[in-house]
């Protein structure tokens, strides 16, 4: 038999075993092994009717705090922004898993190595007789190692789609982090601004006490009162007093808030000055709610990352499945001295495709092919759930704005009558028909309703910062194209 017929009896040989293997596959099979979930349509999470309507607005910017007017706001959220102990940890979550992607996708490439050794031996003459015993050899080995595993099937590939889909899951988690981050800063300002209002009312209620109880101690001197309204007088200049301090405590509790959000000790806090008159934009909705929301909400976006990566994983698990194909070679030189190491004499070479296939493993392969179907399904539920999830605080942030804004008009009005009866009981004292303590009668709802106002101004606020983090904050993460059928996924916009 001649060379080249030699060689293509061994290729006929090799693709008659390889053919065999892949026929032979069936004795591992994956029947019956099938994700039982499928993401949901958000189409189908209906939101018009709760929230009474929907406005052509836009979603929100991306430094969507900079709308409350409050330049020390704004430099808060810029400082954090630039770096905290919890970005660090999300980006450093980013690092690792890009990583684990690079590793997935180094499996798929050629790999090529050099090696050299040395390696001796001295075989006893009572074990072997001369020349072989008795005397010591040695080799040295210079080799050119390549190796390399097709992927027939795509497993590979789909291991490295799958952490390339957790990496890009852990950056979006990583845009998240930096909404929560300026969410929390922003309310926790609105609470210092409340905890400074709520001050100012402490404080002019427990004037408008003292000047009663000053009063009154006259009248009780003059014989003109008993001593019960003298005392219940002392009981509201002490209340007064604790909420003063109640107030006092709640602006240290915000500062100390705030600094730890910028990863900075208590001292930072200090610094802060009383905020400015925050103001809340009227609450508004983009009309494409709730389908939107898919290229908008972080947490939703990287849910749809992973369920892509939990989609490659089923993928490759039933790669293994099939026969696998290995190609290894090695080339070099190898001789007892480095004096001839260089000769033709010493080349070598070494070589050829190894074929393996699973037979028989104890359900191995099965039970990791229902896992990854498993992981599919959490994936899926776990997107479903962000979803619900994310419609449901959209809805309940404008709800509560608009309950607000209605409550708020209502105390509003409610201060502007008490403000009008005590302007009126200031002119009747100052025409002598009234007394002093008519006027401060009078004053008493009109500090009650303003301390209402503080609070109702304060929860509007909130309510605001909630809206723009349950729109997305501005933000527009990257979202997987997807190959896959469900409808619900494959509708989503994609930047």
């Amino acid at each position: 038999m001649t060379m080249p017929q030699s060689r293509a009896a061994r290729a006929r040989v090799v693709a008659l075993a390889f053919a065999l293997a892949v026929l032979a596959g069936g004795c591992a099979s994956t029947h019956g092994l099938v994700p039982t979930d499928r993401p949901m349509d958000a189409d189908q999470l209906s939101i018009a009717r709760s929230a009474d309507g929907f406005s052509h607005a836009d979603f929100p910017r991306l430094d969507w705090w900079t709308a409350f007017g409050d330049p020390q706001l704004d430099a808060l959220i810029d400082e954090a922004l630039a770096g905290t102990p919890s970005l660090a940890a999300a980006d450093a979550r980013v690092r690792q898993a890009i990583a684990q992607a690079g590793l997935a996708e180094a499996a798929t490439e050629p790999s090529v190595g050099v090696g050299a050794q040395y390696s001796g031996i001295r075989i006893p003459s009572s074990v072997a007789p001369a020349p072989l015993g008795g005397s010591y050899k040695g080799v040295i080995l210079l080799s050119l190692n390549l190796k390399y595993d097709p992927d027939f099937w795509g497993g590979k590939r789909a291991r490295w789609q799958a952490a390339l889909g957790e990496a890009r899951a852990s950056e979006v988690d990583a845009q998240a982090a930096r909404l929560t981050l300026a969410s929390n800063i922003a309310s926790t300002y609105v609470v210092l601004a409340q905890a400074f209002a709520a001050q100012d009312v402490a404080r002019d209620e427990k004037a408008r006490s003292t000047h009663l109880l000053e009063l009154t101690r006259q009248r009780v001197k003059a014989g003109l009162d008993s001593q019960l309204p003298m005392r219940q007088a002392e009981a509201s200049v002490a209340a007064a007093q604790q909420q003063a301090d109640a107030a006092q405590r709640q602006v240290q509790v915000a500062r100390n808030a705030l600094a730890a959000l910028l990863g900075k000790g208590p001292d930072r806090g200090l610094q802060l000055t009383r905020p400015a008159v925050l103001s809340a934009a009227p609450a508004t909705i983009p009309s494409l709610l709730p389908s939107d929301l898919l290229g908008h909400r972080p947490d939703v976006v990287a849910a749809r990352w992973r369920v892509e990566a939990a989609r490659h994983g089923i993928k490759a698990s039933k790669a293994a499945f099939y026969p696998s194909v290995n190609l290894a070679a090695m080339i070099g030189l190898a001789s007892g001295g480095l004096s001839d190491l260089f000769s033709t004499d010493s080349a070598f070479i070494q070589g050829g495709p190894a074929i393996s296939l699973p037979i028989f493993d104890g359900g191995g392969l099965r039970s990791q092919l229902a896992k990854s179907d498993a992981d599919y399904d959490l994936a899926v539920a776990a997107y479903n759930q962000s979803l619900v999830g994310a419609v449901r605080e959209v809805a309940d942030a404008l709800q509560n704005a608009r309950a607000l804004d209605a409550q708020t008009a209502s105390a509003r009005d409610a201060a502007g009558a008490a403000q009008a009866a005590w302007q009126l009981a200031q002119a009747r004292y100052h025409a002598g028909l009234g007394t002093q303590l008519d006027v401060l009668a009078a004053q008493q709802p009109l500090l009650q309703l303003q301390q209402q106002l503080t609070a109702l101004r304060a929860q509007r606020l909130t309510a605001a910062v909630d809206l723009d983090r349950a729109l997305g904050g501005g933000l527009t993460p990257p979202a997987p194209t997807t190959t896959t059928t469900d409808p619900a996924i494959a509708k989503a916009p994609t930047p």
